[in-house]
């Protein structure tokens, strides 16, 4: 039963192609260290921002631009998205892979600095989605900005909320396993949100503002 469960896990892992610039840009955020999305996961990104056909997106972790390419795939062709990294190596090659892809410079906004001091300056419930995938001891911090920013029905999705199946796992007690999983525990009972936990990539919290 495990086996045949692993084999189904890789099967949907690899169920999407992505397209070969998004596998370039993820190939360049492994050689930066700035580990991207998984496939499926991306996917799911792209699916979510058509699904509530979101014009206003921010994505916290720029990397080098996998997961930009995936939001932008699925938003509007008149949707912006506004991409904050610290690391402007990161940016760099992000902007790169938006160039590669066609990506009209209007539709993105990609900001360099410290990502609590940036959004922090963003509007009020103007976004139709937040990504967190950033350093993660930050996410809490992070995750309050992002329920600021969301308009109701908003959706908010936060990566690595497995973390490498420690998460999940009662006896890793590693300081970043038990942020993120006390972090997970509090967001699944906060009335704000509507939730799930997806075991795709390395986990995507997903939920709806009310």
């Amino acid at each position: 039963m495990a086996s045949a469960k692993l084999s189904s896990v890789a099967y949907s892992e690899d169920f999407i192609t992505p397209h070969p610039v998004i596998e370039d840009a993820q190939r360049r955020g492994e050689e930066l260290g700035a580990r991207p999305l998984s496939t499926a996961a991306g996917a799911t990104l792209r699916m979510l921002v058509a699904a509530v056909a979101a014009r206003h997106v921010v994505e916290i972790g720029t990397g080098a631009g996998s997961s930009g390419l995936w939001l932008l795939q699925g938003m509007p062709r008149d949707g912006i998205l506004t991409s904050i990294d610290s690391e402007p190596e990161h940016q760099r090659a992000a902007k790169e892979a938006f160039q590669a892809a066609g990506i009209p410079p209007q539709r993105t906004r990609v900001i360099s600095g410290d990502a609590a001091q940036v959004i922090g300056r963003l509007t009020d419930g103007a976004y139709d989605l937040v990504l967190v995938d950033a350093d993660k001891e930050s996410y809490p911090v992070y995750v309050e900005e992002a329920l600021r920013l969301l308009r109701q029905g908003g959706v908010l999705v936060l990566d690595n909320m497995l973390w490498h199946d420690r998460v999940a796992d009662p006896a890793a007690r590693d300081e970043v396993t038990t942020l993120l999983r006390d972090l997970g525990k509090s967001l699944r009972e906060d009335e704000r949100l509507l939730p799930a936990l997806l075991p795709v990539g390395d986990g995507l919290f997903v939920a709806v503002k009310r």
